[in-house]
């Protein structure tokens, strides 16, 4: 989307930020039993499951562990479940079996009506690595209910290669007037009560609170409680002219956004609940500062900003201090960056770049090196959001015709589409969500 004077911004979407997400901690490396090279995508088998809702619950698991791109999953023919049963002596599984067919990992689930039983299977040693039993809400097969799955999934993978998957995350998005949430795997897209003239919705660390801007010339920065399914206006943020692409802190206790009027437009930090003055933390000079990021530890800011004469991306500390330029720029006219967002390992920031033939494509760009990789090609593709793993990226793309949320694994490059709603844009991928995290909205329509 194209950086605009601030006020010719309100005549169209301004370039939208997404929200900051904690960093993943789960050192690398680590092996839980299970040889695991990360090099590689081993086979892991998923047995059919016996008990209330197994076969829903197999194919929730099996989704998973395939999206995480980090194994490859064995087809079972599970017309013969009897062929999977140990044939010696001590051996539970039929593990030669397993072994012939690719798999080095057996997952076996048993379901009871409030609880999943999860064995994981090491083919080569012919045992089981580990164990666990996962709570399930009352009502199957719904909202909450997929979310204990998926938090299941995550945990074996863990098992495995020492690192949380991110099946149990939701994207928030914009499709038309409304703020849509939908599970990582696709599943359960769910019309939020935040409607009207929506932007830039992001998500606070814990998964409960979305924070996002209304549209026009006197727009608010707004929070919504998922919790309650009621939204707050943060009343003492800059009240007058545009106010645009909020984003929370990782600690979830502040909100910076873009404060935008005939001077350009600024960075602001308010705290989250409203209280208090907005403090300016940007210094533009009648240029435009928009779409914040934050680093994972919450120290330093991406942002974009046209002080050079066209968006590119800078850096800064998040008092406002130490600016710098990340991305570098040549003198054509068609050099347009933007939309950071900062990964959750702190090493890369991912954005939008325009090209020659006026689309744009997503890149990353190395803090380290400040070297930079294209990731699309086809199609435009805008608005990256980073999934907690630093892996994957979800973006807004027109590659099936339509605009639709597409998640790319960086690693391999291997691509799914994410929405079908003829419309979906400005993404924010969620952190993890705890056992304790409510992961419904109040209001489902």
């Amino acid at each position: 989307m194209r950086f605009l004077p601030p006020f010719a911004v309100l005549a169209m979407l301004p370039l939208l930020a997404t929200g900051a997400r904690a960093q993943d901690t789960t050192h690398r490396g680590v092996t839980i039993g299970l040889t695991y090279d990360p090099a590689l995508r081993p086979g892991i088998a998923v047995l059919p499951v016996s008990g209330s809702f197994g076969d829903s619950i197999r194919a929730i698991l099996q989704r998973d562990l395939d999206y995480s791109d980090r194994f490859t999953i064995v087809p079972l023919d599970a017309t013969n479940p009897s062929a999977f049963k140990g044939t010696t002596p001590g051996a539970e599984l039929n593990y030669s079996l397993f072994g012939r067919l690719g798999a080095a990992a057996v997952v076996q689930a048993t379901a009871t009506n409030n609880a999943v039983h999860i064995a994981l299977h090491d083919v080569a040693k012919g045992g089981v690595m580990n164990v666990g039993d996962f709570v399930l809400p009352q009502a199957p097969t719904s909202r909450d209910w997929r979310m204990a799955i998926h938090g299941a999934s995550d945990e074996i993978e863990r098992w495995i290669t020492g690192l949380k998957g991110i099946a149990q995350t939701r994207v928030a998005f914009v499709q038309g007037s409304r703020v849509h949430i939908v599970d990582s795997d696709g599943a359960d897209d769910e019309t939020t009560k935040v409607a009207g003239n929506v932007l830039s919705p992001s998500w606070n660390s814990s998964g409960t609170q979305l924070a996002y801007s209304t549209f026009g010339t006197s727009s608010r920065i707004m929070v919504y409680d998922l919790r309650t399914g009621h939204s707050q206006v943060l009343r003492n943020a800059t009240p007058s002219h545009a106010n645009l692409t909020p984003i929370f802190s990782p600690d979830g206790a502040s909100i910076v956004y873009a404060h935008a009027d005939d001077d350009g437009s600024d960075l602001f930090v308010i705290s989250a609940d409203g209280a208090g003055p907005p403090r300016r933390i940007s210094v533009g000079r009648g240029t435009d500062n928009v779409q914040p990021s934050f680093s994972p530890d919450g120290r330093r800011l991406a942002f974009t900003s046209g002080r050079v004469g066209h968006p590119e991306v800078y850096i800064m500390d998040a008092d406002g201090t130490n600016p710098e330029l990340l991305t570098s720029f040549d003198f054509g006219d068609k050099n347009y960056r933007s939309d950071p967002d900062w990964s959750p390992d702190g090493r890369l920031v991912a954005f939008q770049s325009q090209f020659s033939d006026g689309r744009f494509q997503i890149m990353t760009i190395s803090l380290r090196d400040r070297s930079t990789k294209l990731l699309t090609s086809e199609g435009s593709n805008e608005q990256p959001s980073w999934a907690p793993d630093g892996r994957h990226l979800v973006f807004a793309s027109t590659r099936s015709g339509v605009r639709e949320l597409w998640v790319l694994d960086t690693e391999s490059g291997r691509l799914r589409q994410l929405t079908r709603a003829n419309g979906a844009e400005l993404p924010a991928w969620s952190a993890r969500f705890g056992s304790s995290a409510s992961t419904s909205a109040a209001s489902r329509q």
